[in-house]
């Protein structure tokens, strides 16, 4: 009986320990909100939010976003961050509340202190980072930039394991991946060609920006569509107390951008409009050969680039931090290619990109979720109008547009650990003209919808171990196909001082570029969805579906010596299919796409030191990317890509002087190994044989003289490239807190000639920017 009775109250002690469980389960409530830039509203990215005594945290998101679920009681939070003064509040936290939060750091003008080196660590230790790359606004302006005008194109060339191709026409290649398998954004939409034929400038406003995540490989699931790399750049929503701006000339370019309250709230950060505006023109068609002339061959005949960018946006702001940007762009190019011994150009190119749309934020107050997300529709049209040659390999029209729409959730758990979700939406369309090799031409349009998935967990663990998987599933309407794509990234600290992380995952994208393995140079980007036409692989083989597909796995170690930061990373790609255009095609009735495979491997090295006056910064790398397709002669060949370059490294330092710190000067030494080439066998006149019907008479013809190309692709190397970059800078304040910064410049400072193409037909060279020295004046309100 006695027995009977000890059962019993074992089971109702049982059952009361449950119960208390479930309940203090639900005694827990949530801090929320969002952390502010005091002096002009913008939200702080990657700011570290503390429980004192405790070590819950997490750390704002890309909109200044944070949220902590704790239990019931009292609480200071600690909120810190690079640049900022560290702020402290109190919060009563009563059961099932959620309470939201606005925190305003106040910039600070001294030297790191221990919260903001341990808040810089703290973001090593919490991400994994694998293959990522933050750029800030204040250290693309450390580097030495053309014109003195800093540029994110500039910047992305100094990162590991991104080749670029020159200052003339110069695209970035990301880890083996070409342009058209990296996906570069502006706050979420797609910018398709962001990088104008002066290589040296993209469509990005450096004083607009916000933050810069550069993926160069194994990024998370919340990233589709792309097969290599990820830029993903946000840009400010607007300075929500004063007017404020930039007015920036310079021999190459002119630029203002404005930003300012259009209606001011009536209290710190609550509801108001605000608006941010940019636009910058390019004159240096004009100004190369009248202010420069002497200086150089090159600059006498005049740099045949010219360029406008225009975007705007405009924020509505609400009390509880949600909030509604719309905005809108216009970027305008144009360039020639000039024959080097007439002077004349062989070819015009122009290419337009418009769009516009919105993206929303939204804290609702009865959840810890934060919601975002985005509608927009965009064009980009690119057309070439050859003067005086044949037709070649490439094509002369092409056309992407489309809309895309994509709604987030993203909540954030105890400890750093996150839970992000989503679903997207985009219609494409795209229409591309071009002729073979042979002089054959074809016309094609292809339209698609894609609808994807994903979810991403990261879970820290006892704060070593981070383990962060992530799943996207995406299907293609034109190809009727479902992409499942599995994701890892995963990050041990051995200590706080030394990290080990690695990511693989699965990639697939619909998008391919219109360019070629045998061209030298081409300025002309352009872009055609996968084909609904049987394709063959180079084993003359039908593949199974058109869907591009990669797979990554990059692995590495972070190493904080002192105040140096190193990172090593070893990584591959491999590349299952990638569709390319039929060069090789002859008659009208052959396929007009080929399957090719590729791989890419390689290591780099980075080495960072920020402290005080001194910044450096150090990259090297190794890489070999090849790719596997049938070769001119109709046969399997493996070659390298016109972007293996191998060998790639560069080195910038800069220092700021003077007992105001009113001075900066720094310097940039870039060096590669050379570039592959298709050689050139011979010339044979080219005749159309069709060009009057069956009334075609070849012996009458004037055919024109068209290069024959070796079988082997790319057998051939151009020289190496090297060269330095010097600039110096001096600010002027005023009373009135405004400022004028005179920067003056020197490009390619011993005149190095470095190979921009050489002339298939006459053997002639043309080169790269020679010696190329500058002035900009910058004000700033």
């Amino acid at each position: 009986m006695k027995h009977t009775i000890h059962l019993k109250s074992s089971g109702l002690t049982a059952l009361i320990l449950f119960f208390c469980s479930v309940l203090a389960v639900a005694q827990t409530g949530t801090i929320k909100g969002f952390v502010y830039d005091k002096k002009t509203g913008e939200p702080l990215i990657g700011t570290n939010i503390m429980i004192v005594n405790n070590k819950s945290g997490v750390q704002s998101d890309n909109n200044g976003y944070f949220s902590l679920t704790l239990p019931s009681g009292s609480y200071t939070i600690m909120a810190s961050a690079l640049g900022y003064d560290s702020s402290l509040i109190t919060v009563n936290l009563l059961p099932d509340a959620i309470i939201t939060k606005k925190i305003l750091l106040a910039q600070k003008g001294i030297e790191l202190n221990a919260v903001e080196i341990s808040s810089r660590k703290m973001d090593k230790t919490t991400r994994i980072n694998t293959g990522l790359t933050k750029i800030t606004p204040q250290e693309m302006k450390k580097l030495p930039s053309a014109g003195g005008e800093p540029d994110l194109a500039q910047y992305l060339q100094v990162i590991p394991g991104v080749v670029f191709t020159g200052d003339q026409g110069g695209q970035l290649f990301i880890r083996g991946g070409s342009p058209a398998q990296t996906g570069i954004y502006i706050d979420g939409v797609t910018i398709y060609n962001p990088f104008h034929s002066i290589g040296l400038f993209s469509v990005f406003e450096t004083e607009a920006v916000r933050s810069v995540d550069v993926y160069t490989a194994g990024y998370g699931a919340q990233y589709g569509n792309r097969t290599s790399a990820i830029v993903d750049v946000h840009y400010k929503d607007g300075n929500k107390n004063n007017l404020a701006g930039i007015v920036s000339v310079s021999p190459i370019m002119s630029r203002i951008m404005l930003e300012g309250p259009l209606l001011k709230s009536k209290k710190d950060n609550g509801a108001g409009i605000t608006f941010l505006v940019s636009g910058k023109t390019s004159y240096l068609d004009k100004t190369s050969k009248s202010l420069y002339g002497g200086l150089n061959e090159t600059f006498k005949n005049g740099l045949p680039y010219s360029f406008t960018d225009l975007y705007g946006k405009v924020t509505f702001n609400g009390d509880n931090g949600s909030k509604l940007n719309l905005f809108a762009f216009n970027f305008d190019d144009n360039a020639s290619l000039l024959n080097e011994t007439t002077h004349t150009p062989d070819g015009n190119y122009h290419w337009k990109t418009l769009g516009a749309g919105a993206t929303f934020v939204v804290s609702p107050a009865n959840t810890a979720a934060l919601i975002d997300g985005k509608f927009a529709y965009s064009n980009y049209d690119i057309s070439l109008q050859q003067v005086g040659v044949p037709a070649d390999t490439v094509p002369s029209t092409s056309k992407i547009n489309g809309f895309e729409s994509a709604i987030n959730f993203t909540y954030f758990l105890p400890h750093y650990s996150q839970i992000k979700y989503g679903i997207e939406v985009n219609g494409i369309h795209t229409a591309l003209n071009y002729y073979s090799a042979a002089g054959v031409s074809s016309t094609l349009n292809r339209q698609s919808t894609t609808a994807s998935l994903y979810f991403l967990y990261r879970q820290v663990v006892n704060g070593k171990f981070i383990f962060e998987p992530s799943f996207r599933v995406q299907y293609y309407s034109e190809l009727n196909k479902i992409s499942p794509q599995p994701r890892l990234g995963l990050k041990y600290n051995i200590t706080d001082n030394i990290r080990l992380k690695g990511a693989t995952g699965l990639y697939a994208q619909n998008i391919i570029s219109t360019k070629t393995d045998r061209d030298i140079v081409n300025l002309f980007t352009g872009f055609l969805l996968s084909p609904d036409q049987q394709i063959k692989d180079a084993d003359n083989q039908e593949v199974k579906s058109n869907l591009q597909t990669s797979f990554h796995a990059v692995t590495g170690v972070e190493w904080d010596i002192d105040r140096v930061e190193l990172n090593l990373e070893p990584w591959i790609k491999i590349f299952g299919q990638i569709n390319e255009l039929n060069r090789n095609k002859i008659f009208p009735n052959e396929p007009d796409f080929v399957a090719a495979s590729g791989k890419a491997y390689g290591l780099d090295l980075s080495a960072k030191y920020n402290y005080k006056r001194i910044y450096l910064w150090g990259a090297a790398g190794y890489q070999m990317v090849r790719y596997t397709s049938i070769g001119p002669d109709g046969k399997k060949q493996t070659y390298p890509t016109p972007f293996d370059t191998r060998l790639n490294a560069n080195a910038l330092i800069s220092y700021t002087a003077g007992k105001k710190k009113d001075w900066e000067v720094s310097a940039r030494f870039n060096v590669h190994s050379p570039f592959p080439f298709t050689q050139t066998q011979g010339f044979y006149e080219n005749l159309n044989v069709s060009n009057n019907g069956l009334s075609s008479n070849v012996n009458t013809q004037n055919g024109s003289i068209t290069p024959l190309y070796a079988n082997e692709i790319n057998g051939g190397r151009l020289s190496w490239y090297h060269r330095i970059d010097l600039s110096a800078k001096k600010h002027f304040m005023f009373k009135n807190k405004t400022g004028i910064d005179v920067t003056g410049s020197v490009t390619n400072a011993y005149d190095r000639n470095n190979i921009f193409y050489v002339n298939r037909i006459t053997n002639g060279r043309v080169y790269q920017l020679p010696l190329f020295p500058s002035v900009n004046v910058t004000w700033n309100f």
